[in-house]
């Protein structure tokens, strides 16, 4: 993101993301020494493990395959191809660079969350009882270190609201965002949190 380019998923991870990364770990709300589910990205991996995490590859968590346009310029692209970038940036379902549409990537999030959700809350539990905010059901907890992109789609979700919209969340590098698990869908306790250690 620093260098304004198109992710290969091979970046690696800052050194000082990485440094307080390490001053965080144990502050979380998992704590360190478990396992975290992390995106395939280098980056995400690196970050758990500064965490304190054993990271649990999951590929669903990736962020948007790029196609021809993994690892280009932002800017490069935008003049290069300017029909085709636009066309990108206003229709989620649009893929002109040969790879994966905003909708797709989106859909593939949701699927796994949804899996976690059906883990978390069993089919017999009553509908009427609504947890208290930030409480999940079930006794399933999980940290996720992955990319924008799969919190956006996270979050999208929750509030019911496609790509585009879900693209204007701002989060920051180890900013926290919380989900619980309902019968109804899912609570969302924070977004972008600033974790502090």
């Amino acid at each position: 993101m620093r260098g304004a380019r198109f992710p290969t998923g091979e970046e690696r991870a800052d050194p000082s993301s990485l440094d307080a990364a390490h001053l965080l770990a144990g502050t979380l709300p998992e704590g360190p020494g478990g396992t975290a589910f992390v995106a395939p990205g280098r980056a995400a991996q690196e970050t758990a493990a500064a965490l304190g995490f054993e990271p649990v590859v999951v590929p669903e968590l990736a962020e948007p395959d790029y196609g021809r346009w993994r690892g280009l310029p932002y800017e490069e692209v935008a003049q290069a191809d300017p029909e085709s970038f636009a066309r990108w940036l206003a229709d989620p379902g649009a893929a002109p660079h040969g790879a994966e549409s905003h909708s797709h990537a989106a859909a593939r999030v949701v699927r796994w969350l949804e899996g976690l959700r059906d883990a978390a809350v069993p089919d017999d539990h009553p509908r009427e009882q609504v947890p208290a905010p930030g409480a999940g059901l079930g006794a399933l907890r999980a940290m996720v270190v992955c990319d924008v992109g799969a919190v956006r789609a996270a979050v999208g979700h929750a509030l019911g609201v496609g790509p585009l919209v879900a693209a204007r969340f701002d989060l920051a590098p180890l900013s926290l965002t919380q989900l619980s698990a309902t019968p109804e869908g899912w609570r969302i306790g924070y977004v972008n949190r600033k974790a502090a250690p």
